[in-house]
């Protein structure tokens, strides 16, 4: 019976200790999507990003063109054509198919072309961010924060813990742009 006493005792004093930790941290958010759009250097390189998938796009779209022309010329002469030459047209069409489809998925699939771009004009800039959120983070003693940009279900947030100006000041951009 004595055992299950201190244990008791354990465990609520083990409690307590958890729940005045938990009070003692202070969290606050963060909009790191209104930061980056503040940021000329993100501009940019969304700029550059959206010009290189643009003449991927229109490379794709000349591909499925020309694989459009081509089946409806091979339509409209299939009749005309040998046996040989019909296979042959047909094979012909069929790879070009295969080939647009492979190279449309590497630039647009996982991991492809544009997500290795997007790493390269844009994780250097979340670098950037990253690094002003912590230093206002730590300058202000912040344990934690949230990005409100992300999809985290933040349902109400005291405009006092938005540290979304701070960052910007940090970066040395001005929030009233």
């Amino acid at each position: 019976m004595k055992k299950w006493i201190v244990l008791l005792v354990s465990v609520v004093l083990f409690s307590f200790a958890t729940v005045n930790e938990a009070a003692a941290q202070s969290m606050a958010y963060v909009d790191t999507e209104a930061v980056l759009k503040k940021l000329p250097t993100y501009q940019r390189a969304q700029t550059q990003l959206d010009q290189v998938v643009d003449g991927w796009r229109k490379e794709i779209e000349q591909r499925y063109k020309e694989i459009d022309r081509l089946y409806r010329q091979f339509q409209a002469e299939q009749v005309l054509l040998s046996e040989k030459e019909r296979v042959a047209r047909e094979e012909n069409i069929v790879n070009k198919e295969k080939e647009t489809r492979a190279l449309q998925n590497k630039r647009f699939g996982e991991g492809g072309d544009l997500h290795l771009k997007r790493q390269e004009l844009v994780t250097p800039i979340q670098q950037q961010v990253f690094s002003a959120l912590e230093k206002v983070s730590k300058r202000k003693n912040i344990d934690m924060v949230f990005d409100k940009a992300s999809g985290v279900s933040i349902l109400y947030a005291n405009p006092k813990f938005d540290l979304t100006g701070d960052v910007l000041k940090e970066l040395g951009i001005s929030d009233n742009n």
